[in-house]
């Protein structure tokens, strides 16, 4: 039983991407022993950095969107403010300049939406789930093989 809680840390710290020369001193089993559990649970490593690659898009998107709301904040505000100065505090041009940096920094952040049909969507949920199961399923059957 100590050697399914073993694998169970193997495959996460393999899915993080540490080495087996790090992996065996920290679970204190050796190299080869490691290497083996490697070939063995290939797809479960796999599928678990799958889930950890896809929180990091999900958290990238999140930090993407928040950038584009502030860029688009701020720019809203230079632009009120520019429509009530008669810019003798400040030179036109650095005005100008700084207008045009958050421009090009929304349009860089722009991403095109893209909607989905109910069926598209239903169809995606399902994938999602048969994904789920047959990863539960394959790591379930691996784990008590071994």
């Amino acid at each position: 039983m100590e050697d399914f809680g073993k694998k169970e840390s193997f495959i996460e710290l393999r899915a993080r991407g540490l080495s087996f020369d790090k992996i065996a001193r920290r679970l204190k089993v050796c190299k080869q022993t490691l290497i083996d559990w490697g070939r063995d649970l290939e797809e479960e490593i796999a599928n678990l950095k799958a889930v950890e690659l896809e929180a990091l898009y999900e958290k990238y998107f999140l930090l993407k969107e928040s950038r584009i709301k502030t860029f688009g904040e701020l720019l809203g505000r230079i632009n009120k403010e520019l429509e009530t100065r008669n810019l003798s505090d400040i030179p036109t041009d650095k005005l100008l300049d700084i207008m045009a940096k958050y421009q090009a920094l929304v349009k860089e952040d722009y991403t095109e939406p893209r909607f989905q049909t109910s069926g598209e969507i239903d169809e995606a949920k399902e994938d999602k789930r048969a994904l789920q199961r047959l990863t539960e399923t394959t790591s379930h059957r691996k784990l008590k093989a071994a």
